[in-house]
C-alpha cells in the first residue's frame, strides 16, 4: 500500500522546514478545481497579458484609424475659380490611413510567445493610404507659372482688343468713308481703316487693363485674358502702346490732323471717361454712345478733311442706334453688372432704361427721314428704311411694356443686323455727285 505523501514529506524532511513544506502541500489537496484552474491562469499570467494587449491595441488603432479618416474626409470642390489656388496647410498636412482588416486566424492565441510574431502583429495594422489622390490636389491647388505659348499669342491679343467690337467700329468709319461727298481715295481708305483699327484695338486693351477686379466677378467677362492670367499687364499696355502710337500717326500724318486729333480724343474719352464712370454713375451709357459715335465721323472727316452736316447725322445716327442696342443687352445681364459694381441703367433706372431704348428707337425714324434734307441720300432713303425703323421701333415699344428678357433679347438681336442693313440702304441711296450741291448741303 503506497504511503500518503504528507507522511511521505514527513520522512524526507525533518524540523522546521519539513513541517513547511507538509503544510503547503496539504492546503494544495484541498483547493478545489476553480482554484487550480486560477493558479494555472496566473501561473501563465505573462502570455496572456501579452495576446490580449496585442488584441486590444489593434482594436484601437482601428477605431483611431477610421476617426482620422473621417476628419480627413475631402470637402465638396468649389465652384471653379480663374485663379488657382494654393494648398492650406491644414489641406497639406493632412493624411488619410486605412488598417488592414483582422484576419481569422490571428485572433487565436499560440502557445508560447514570439518576437517575430509580436513584432508583425506591432507593425501591421496601420498603413499609409493612396498618396497619388492627394498628391494630384496638391498639384492642382498650387499655383503654376504662366507660360505664353506663341501659338496662341494671335488669340488672346484678339480677345484682348475685343475683335468684334474693333470691326464694328471700322465698320462705321468705313461707311462714313464711303457716304461722304467725293471720289474714293483707296490709299486714304486703307489708312484710315488701319489706323482706325489700331486706335480701337488700343482703347479696348486699356479698357481691359483697368477693369480686370471688375470683369472676374462678372459671368460675362471673367474669362478674358487678363482676368484668366493669359497675358501679363506689363505686355498688354505694351501692347495697346505700340498699337495707339502708330494708328494716331497714321490717322494724324497719313490721313489728316482732325481725323487723327478726333483719333484721340476717342480713346481719351474711352479710358479716361467711360471706363471710370461705369462705376459711378449711369450717366456712363451717353458717354459710350458718344464714343460710339465718333468712328463714323472720323470717316467723313477723313474722306473730306473737314465737319458737316452729313459728319454729324451719321454721328447721330449710331448715337440713337447704341441705346437700342445697349439698353437690351444690359437688361439680361443686370444681375452680372450689379456683381461686378457697375452703376447701370438697368440696375438702378429700370424704367429709364426702357424708357430711353424706345425714345431713340423712334429717333433713328426722325434722322433717316432728315438724310436727304442735309443731302446725303436721296429721298427714297427714308421710305425704304421705314420698314426696318419701324419694327426695331416696334420692337422698343414691347420692350418698354413688357419689361422681360424675352422681349429685350428680341430688341437686341434686331439691333445686330438692323444698323449693318441701315447703313447699307444709306450707301444704296447716296446722293450722285452731279446732284450733290442740289441738297444744300456744304461740303469740305
Amino acid at each position: 500500500m503506497a504511503a500518503a505523501p504528507h507522511t511521505l514529506s514527513s520522512r524526507l524532511l525533518t524540523g522546521w522546514v519539513g513541517g513547511c513544506a507538509w503544510y503547503l502541500e496539504r492546503r494544495a489537496l484541498q483547493e478545489s478545481p476553480h482554484q487550480r484552474l486560477r493558479l494555472f491562469r496566473n501561473g501563465s499570467k505573462q502570455w496572456m497579458t501579452s495576446q490580449h494587449l496585442t488584441f486590444l491595441r489593434r482594436t484601437y488603432v482601428t477605431q483611431l484609424a477610421r476617426s482620422l479618416s473621417q476628419q480627413a474626409k475631402p470637402k465638396s470642390e468649389p465652384v471653379a475659380s480663374p485663379f488657382p489656388e494654393k494648398p492650406s496647410p491644414t489641406e497639406a498636412n493632412t493624411e488619410t490611413y486605412q488598417t488592414k482588416p483582422l484576419p481569422p486566424s490571428s485572433l487565436s492565441l499560440p502557445r508560447k510567445p514570439n518576437e517575430e510574431a509580436w513584432a508583425e502583429l506591432g507593425s501591421g495594422p496601420v498603413v499609409r493610404g493612396p498618396v497619388d489622390v492627394g498628391e494630384e490636389r496638391k498639384e492642382e491647388k498650387q499655383w503654376k507659372e504662366m507660360k505664353l505659348c506663341v501659338d496662341d499669342l494671335p488669340g488672346i491679343l484678339a480677345r484682348l482688343s475685343k475683335i468684334k467690337l474693333t470691326a464694328l467700329v471700322v465698320g462705321t468709319a468705313s461707311a462714313g468713308f464711303a457716304l461722304a461727298p467725293g471720289p474714293f481715295d483707296w490709299p486714304c481708305f486703307l489708312l484710315t481703316v488701319v489706323g482706325t483699327s489700331l486706335a480701337s484695338c488700343a482703347a479696348n486693351a486699356i479698357n481691359q487693363f483697368f477693369e480686370v477686379p471688375f470683369d472676374s466677378n462678372m459671368n460675362r467677362t471673367k474669362n478674358r485674358p487678363l482676368v484668366r492670367g493669359q497675358i501679363s499687364p506689363l505686355l498688354a499696355v505694351s501692347f495697346a502702346t505700340c498699337c495707339a502710337v502708330p494708328g494716331l500717326a497714321l490717322l494724324t500724318w497719313g490721313v489728316n490732323p482732325l481725323t487723327g486729333a478726333l483719333g484721340l480724343f476717342n480713346i481719351c474719352l474711352y479710358t479716361c471717361c467711360y471706363t471710370p464712370l461705369k462705376r459711378l454713375s449711369i450717366l456712363n451709357t451717353w458717354v459710350g454712345a458718344l464714343v460710339g459715335a465718333v468712328p463714323p465721323v472720323m470717316g467723313w472727316t477723313a474722306a473730306t478733311g473737314g465737319l458737316d452736316a452729313g459728319a454729324f447725322l451719321l454721328g447721330g445716327i449710331l448715337y440713337s442706334w447704341q441705346f437700342p442696342h445697349f439698353n437690351a443687352l444690359s437688361w439680361g445681364l443686370r444681375e452680372d453688372y450689379s456683381r461686378g459694381g457697375y452703376c447701370m441703367m438697368s440696375v438702378t433706372h429700370p424704367a429709364l432704361c426702357r424708357r430711353v431704348a424706345l425714345r431713340h428707337c423712334l429717333a433713328l425714324v426722325g434722322l433717316s427721314a432728315a438724310a436727304p434734307v442735309l443731302g446725303v441720300t436721296t429721298w427714297a432713303f427714308p421710305a425704304v428704311s421705314l420698314p426696318i425703323n419701324l419694327y426695331i421701333s416696334y420692337l422698343g415699344f414691347r420692350f418698354y411694356a413688357d419689361a422681360d428678357r424675352k422681349s429685350s433679347r428680341k430688341l437686341f438681336f434686331c439691333s445686330l443686323w438692323h444698323l449693318p442693313l441701315l447703313l447699307l440702304l444709306m450707301l444704296t441711296c447716296k446722293r450722285p455727285p452731279a446732284t450733290e450741291g442740289a441738297g444744300g448741303a456744304p461740303h469740305g
